[in-house]
């Protein structure tokens, strides 16, 4: 294999343009979040993505001894302990027994001193259909104004609208076909995916957590939330963890996030284990106000491009609203 493309800022830069457009955004997301116990009807302050949380679990990330020697620096240890939070995309919390099929496995590695190492939000979707930092932002306020009624379903129209041309890939279009074939398969059953690019040192990789040995039919009649507790009961959770290197930005864009990386094969770098009967209260105060921002993960972890930006600030306005309102409303 070639050299790996080493990581530079300009992956990450903004224009003047997208960073008011930002700022317009940041006041969105403290909106909704402020009134997010009204809108989901509950009694806690949610995030304004992933708000629906199945279940957070304590697991360990074992190193594959096989690892090879250019990145057996970054993990220095045998094993590394994590706390995982499985969610739902949606911005609300819906009691309804069938959610959309939009998962979130968030990992939160920490070493033996009990130090944050790095923080990965996957997800079972591996793109992302905007490549625009302007029409990202423009959907992502409307959204956030829409579900506090201070705009139209119209308006939000319009800024969907924006967005289909550029699901028009191969890659996108193939990945949405699989979706709806696996939409009702068992949550611990999927792929989960970085979706952007993340640094490893000054390399550039993306990420992917597949199980191994779970059955896609189990707890088919539950609710998604119902049947991770009742597996976790009587089983453990084994995944691979994957990883693709960049080596070119025409093989694998950093800032295209609509199509599949190619020619950079999958390396197996380790694996997460979750034993049985390890889930914890999802919703104590403590399991709710989890941050899983991958911007306050180490600098050599942290992730790479400009829609990838825009988690950081996005992560942190919604966690000082949250704990904000959370204070005043005594959530516990």
């Amino acid at each position: 294999m070639p050299d790996p493309l080493k990581y530079n800022k300009k992956f990450d830069q903004l224009s003047d343009e997208e960073k008011e457009l930002l700022e317009i955004n940041k006041k969105s997301i403290a909106d909704f979040v402020e009134q997010s116990p009204s809108v989901s009807d509950v009694d806690y302050a949610t995030r304004n993505a992933h708000a629906k949380t199945y279940a957070v679990a304590k697991g360990e990330f074992l190193i594959d001894p096989n690892i090879p020697d250019e990145l057996k620096q970054f993990f220095d240890k045998e094993k590394f302990d994590l706390t995982i939070r499985f969610s739902n995309a949606h911005l609300k919390v819906k009691n309804s027994k069938k959610d959309i099929p939009a998962y979130g496995f968030s990992v939160k590695i920490k070493d033996e001193n009990g130090q944050l190492l790095a923080n990965y939000p996957l997800v079972n979707f591996p793109l992302f259909p905007i490549n625009s930092v302007s029409t990202f932002l423009k959907l992502f306020t409307s959204v956030n104004r829409f579900f506090i009624k201070k705009w139209s379903s119209f308006s939000l129209m319009i800024q969907i609208l924006k967005v289909i041309p550029s699901t028009f890939t191969g890659s996108f279009l193939k990945n949405i076909i699989k979706l709806l074939l696996h939409k009702n398969d068992f949550f611990l059953s999927l792929d989960y995916h970085s979706v952007g690019a993340y640094r490893l040192g000054e390399n550039m990789i993306k990420i992917k957590l597949s199980p191994r040995y779970v059955d896609k039919n189990f707890g088919k009649k539950l609710k998604v939330k119902d049947a991770i507790e009742s597996y976790f009961q009587s089983n453990e959770f084994v995944a691979d963890i994957l990883i693709q290197i960049c080596y070119n930005l025409e093989d694998q864009p950093i800032n295209k996030l609509n199509v599949e990386w190619k020619n950079s094969p999958f390396i197996k770098i380790g694996e997460v284990k979750i034993k049985k009967n390890t889930l914890l209260d999802p919703r104590s105060c403590e399991n709710e106000m989890l941050s899983f921002n991958p911007f306050e993960s180490k600098a050599f972890f942290q992730p790479v491009g400009k829609i990838q930006k825009l988690r950081d600030e996005a992560y942190k306005v919604s966690m000082q609203t949250r704990l904000k309102i959370n204070k005043l409303l005594k959530y516990k």
